[in-house]
């Protein structure tokens, strides 16, 4: 097996990321670190395959792949525990998914430091540690970085790249490479709290609980305002974009009625009133939080409305149109 992508953790996100991996055509080495005897060892592998197989069973039905590949790629995932690997490895990528406890990452990531090479990426998929507090456990702590993946793993494009001030921007541009090569979308971000998927989804998952504590609107109502309505929209304009779309001083003043007659957490941040004071209001004034000097606005709001209207098609969600009248 020549340079596979390495995985260490055995659970269901390190399953997830293998399976990514496979389904793109490549090998993978999954690194058991629990400790287990020989046939529970045995017994996991083989209900870990098992699990791959159903799922790979799964995209064949939805025709994503075929039934003679799947034996192939479940081939193509190989299983090894930790303390069994005495020499050192040879791989294209490490990603550490072991659980979320610091000394747990600490082992898997010096254990990835002696077994492979100082200029192989090793990448954490924590969402729980800043990427700085965990790169003094790498060496050459310049190829290291956090990956966040969503799951499910396999399906979600996503995939939110952490990087420390020690972090060097060509391992960057590797695991990129790396991760658009299988069908995923890297972003990056600095090493803050929450990345941006979590830190956005909190508030609004916090805020759609705090309407049913409040009896503003059923669970149910709310989970199909947020599909249809917010959902729907940001699929295709994404929030930043959305506020360019509506201008910056829309925002600004829907905050402050919130504010008033709800709670002070609906307050907007100063880069919305000072965008406002450097006429950065969005497409009113051809600058926001994105720069649409020399685009043709039309145009761009014409396509952000085909692309919304394919996907009204898609969930067939399409306004009702009176029938055309027979001549």
């Amino acid at each position: 097996m020549q340079n596979p992508i390495i995985v260490l953790g055995a659970g269901r996100m390190g399953e997830g990321i293998a399976l990514s991996f496979i389904l793109a055509g490549q090998a993978v080495v999954l690194v058991d670190f629990k400790v287990r005897e020989p046939g529970e060892r045995a017994r996991y592998y083989d209900q870990a395959r098992s699990r791959l197989t159903t799922e790979l069973t799964y995209l064949r039905d939805q025709r994503l792949v075929q039934t003679e590949q799947i034996a192939s790629m479940v081939s193509r995932l190989q299983f090894t525990d930790h303390q069994e690997v005495v020499a050192p490895m040879s791989g294209r990528l490490v990603f550490e998914a072991l659980p979320e406890m610091r000394e747990l990452k600490q082992k898997g990531l010096v254990w990835a430091s002696q077994k492979l090479p100082e200029n192989v990426v090793i990448a954490s998929t924590t969402s729980t540690f800043l990427v700085s507090e965990l790169s003094d456990f790498v060496t050459n702590p310049a190829r290291f970085m956090n990956a966040h993946w969503l799951n499910p793993a396999h399906l979600m494009p996503l995939v939110e790249v952490s990087r420390s001030t020690k972090t060097e921007s060509r391992y960057i541009d590797e695991l990129y490479g790396v991760l658009k090569s299988i069908g995923k979308v890297p972003v990056l971000c600095e090493a803050a709290p929450g990345y941006i998927v979590p830190r956005l989804q909190v508030l609004l998952m916090n805020e759609a609980a705090r309407l049913v504590e409040e009896g503003v609107a059923s669970a149910e109502d709310i989970d199909v305002a947020m599909r249809v309505g917010l959902g729907l929209r940001y699929s295709v304009l994404g929030v930043l974009e959305f506020i360019d779309w509506g201008g910056g001083d829309t925002l600004y003043y829907a905050s402050n009625y919130l504010c008033e007659n709800l709670d002070e957490r609906f307050k907007s941040p100063d880069v919305i009133a000072r965008n406002m004071q450097e006429q950065r209001r969005g497409f009113q004034d051809g600058q926001g939080f994105f720069d649409y000097a020399g685009s043709d606005l039309a145009q761009h709001r014409r396509q952000r409305s085909d692309d919304f209207l394919k996907r009204l098609a898609l969930l067939k969600l399409m306004p009702v149109v009176e029938a055309r009248p027979r001549s």
